[in-house]
């Protein structure tokens, strides 16, 4: 007990201390994990849309992958990220490997599945029937979509939710791309790691409750925009 009460004091001096370092750690990460959800957005959002809405050929086997990439292990994304951006790997020429950049490739992979398994299971949600009325009303295909993307938009803020927090609180992809590079990669979660290996464990628990403090004030932002209700 007085261990965590230690770290509790310790996260309030360097909060309080204006702690370069520290403040330096909590931006990248948020910088990080913040542009990683958006490409996942990008990613998910409309991939998810199209599994929910149409037919064809092979969808069985894209949504069993896309339910397996929701639990896809972060150090294999790590492994295979590293992979193509090692010097000799496909990607190499770009020199992103121990980047900020590869941080926020490997989390983009890890929450993209996160976030296209949420959304399909939001559009899936709409019924049927108020797509067939909509297309009754004159509406075309992409307004449909629009619509119905409309109507799924409170539960689809829960893919926000998961994905900031799958990949904020991951630490196996960011080490193996990012190398933990004081003032370059280091982010909360590995500065944790190399913290908890040193025996700080104060430090390591101040980190801990300023990560935890971050992912609630994230989350309960989102949650205030999906609880909102029209007058």
């Amino acid at each position: 007990m007085s261990l965590l009460l230690e770290g509790l004091r310790q996260a309030l001096l360097l909060l309080v201390s204006g702690d370069r370092e520290v403040w330096g750690i909590l931006a990248l990460s948020l910088a990080v994990s913040g542009v990683a959800t958006l490409l996942s957005l990008l990613i998910g959002i409309p991939l998810g849309a199209v599994l929910a809405l149409t037919r064809f050929p092979g969808r069985r086997l894209a949504v069993s992958l896309v339910n397996t990439g929701m639990g896809l292990p972060p150090v294999v994304v790590g492994l295979f990220v590293s992979i193509l951006l090692w010097r000799s790997g496909l990607f190499g020429g770009l020199e992103l490997l121990y980047t900020p950049a590869a941080i926020v490739i490997a989390q983009a992979v890890i929450a993209s599945p996160i976030v296209t398994g949420i959304t399909l299971a939001a559009v899936q949600n709409v019924p049927a029937a108020f797509r067939l009325q909509l297309y009754a009303l004159g509406a075309s295909h992409v307004q449909m979509v629009q619509v119905v993307l409309r109507e799924a938009r409170l539960p689809m803020l829960a893919a926000v939710m998961a994905g900031f927090g799958g990949v904020i609180s991951e630490i196996g992809a960011s080490l193996m791309v990012g190398g933990n590079i004081k003032g370059q990669t280091r982010t909360l979660t590995t500065a944790m790691v190399l913290e908890t290996g040193r025996g700080n464990f104060e430090i390591a628990i101040a980190l801990s409750l300023l990560l935890l403090a971050l992912v609630f004030l994230v989350n309960w932002a989102l949650t205030v925009i999906q609880q909102r209700r029209s007058p």
